[in-house]
């Protein structure tokens, strides 16, 4: 028999007999096989390869618009499927998740960005007003004096504006708190030790002054030549501070402490003035009631009573940091109070 009519024949009993021995899938590698015969010797290698690459690539291209529909936060994604504002871009934080939406505690909704509702707290105002580090030793005395010098050339230029006087005193009193942080983080880190809660205390304290400050910016408006005393002290401020803490977290802390002893009181001759009347008592930013908890119909008064309470915790706490590094001792040994402002 010729090889054509062998061909022929066995064509015929696949034709015949293929349906019912063979499905599509069991075929397959059969005619895929066969189909190399056709091909010079190492094509059917190229091929396979170049098929798997373009599936994985697909696959990737789809995965991918995936998580960008995933990503889209339900507003974006809202607007689109409702035909209007499908251009507009949502506001997402730095992870690329939109921001969640908070609410007080009656149901409205939460509108700072700056802070968190577990961010805010009701103050201590069970205070010393008049209480004082008494300078002791060298280090104490200079400290002092170092704070009464620069005292009094600020008490001249403010005088009796207090609220001027209050914005400059918190841009100056959010250092410390930034800088002694971020040396303890650092020294932390090389010594592979913890800090005893102590950098997130002083991190606190920053961003608690920095809190004073947002919420006098919505009382009063700064002039220029006050935004240019902010630029100058702040960038001296922050360079001596770095490096006197460098030199000596003791020094540093208590030269902090008497800052913010002068800060009680100014503070206190702001409320004698307006009670006095010598200053109008307005009603209190919304950015205050909600951080402090304060009740709704609270006045200027109100919100200068909670900032000196939580400058007299930032007095006592800086003593307190100063005391234990003057007995030889590293803060870490003592945790830090909790909840302190």
């Amino acid at each position: 028999m010729s090889r054509s009519a062998t061909t022929k024949m066995s064509g015929l009993l696949l034709r015949q007999l293929g349906p019912r021995f063979f499905s599509t899938s069991s075929l397959w590698p059969v005619m895929r096989e066969a189909s190399t015969f056709s091909r010079p010797l190492g094509m059917e290698w190229v091929r396979i390869p170049m098929l798997e690459a373009r599936k994985f690539s697909n696959l990737a291209s789809s995965a991918g618009k995936d998580e960008e529909k995933a990503a889209k936060p339900p507003s974006a994604a809202a607007g689109k499927m409702s035909g209007g504002g499908g251009d507009e871009k949502a506001i997402v934080s730095y992870w690329g998740v939109a921001p969640p939406q908070f609410t007080k505690e009656d149901g409205s909704p939460w509108r700072w960005n700056c802070f968190r509702p577990w961010e805010s707290y009701k103050p201590d105002m069970s205070i010393d007003v008049k209480k004082h580090h008494e300078p002791t030793n060298f280090m104490d005395k200079f400290a002092f004096w170092t704070v009464q010098a620069l005292k009094y050339p600020t008490y001249m230029f403010f005088q009796r504006r207090h609220m001027c006087h209050a914005m400059l005193l918190e841009t100056v009193a959010a250092v410390p708190g930034m800088v002694g942080g971020m040396l303890l983080h650092c020294k932390s880190l090389r010594r592979f030790e913890h800090s005893g809660g102590w950098i997130k205390a002083l991190l606190e304290e920053a961003e608690n002054e920095r809190m004073h400050l947002m919420t006098f910016i919505e009382i009063a408006k700064p002039q220029w030549y006050e935004r240019a005393l902010v630029f100058a002290v702040q960038g001296v401020f922050f360079n001596a501070y770095f490096l006197a803490y460098l030199a000596s977290p003791k020094l540093a802390h208590r030269i902090v402490g008497y800052l913010e002893e002068e800060a009680v009181n100014s503070y206190t001759e702001f409320l004698n003035d307006l009670e006095k009347g010598d200053f109008e008592d307005v009603p209190a930013p919304a950015i205050a009631i909600d951080y402090w908890r304060l009740p709704p119909e609270s006045t200027l008064k109100d919100v200068v009573a909670v900032i000196r309470a939580d400058e007299a915790h930032h007095r006592d706490l800086n003593h307190f940091a100063s005391d234990i590094q003057c007995q030889g001792r590293e803060l870490r040994e003592y945790p830090a109070p909790i909840g302190y402002h």
